[in-house]
């Protein structure tokens, strides 16, 4: 197995291939990015802070090592089947996630987890 130093882009390509699906309005981070960026000390500035689309997917090494596991997190924005749109971007990211590590020379599996967090336009459950 190949070792992948470029390996911290994946999150970056995941992210690019599931903001290119028609019906993804967005990537939601995880709760703990947002509360690291919240945490963080104030800049002088002032600008907001812009939580980054890569921090809305995880790229873990497999269990057994012997390959890649990306959580993408989505908000769809409604207009298609949320199944379809999920199935497209597992689709999306998969290819793309693997012909990354293929022209790094790391062909590796990739397994592609879609989590839909909400649908834009529709009121959040309480």
């Amino acid at each position: 197995m190949a070792v992948v130093p470029a390996a911290t882009a994946l999150p970056g390509v995941a992210s690019g291939a599931a903001l290119a699906v028609p019906g993804v309005a967005a990537l939601d981070p995880r709760l703990t990015r947002r509360l690291a960026a919240a945490a963080a000390p104030a800049r002088p500035d002032a600008t907001p802070r812009r939580v980054p689309p890569e921090a809305a997917v995880r790229a873990d090494r497999a269990p057994d090592g012997t390959g890649w596991h990306i959580e993408v997190r989505c908000v769809l924005s409604g207009g298609r089947r949320a199944l379809d749109v999920a199935r497209d971007v597992h689709d999306r990211v998969a290819a793309a996630t693997a012909a990354h590590l293929t022209a790094l020379g790391a062909v590796e599996p990739v397994t592609v987890e879609v989590v839909v967090t909400r649908v834009a336009g529709r009121p959040e459950a309480a």
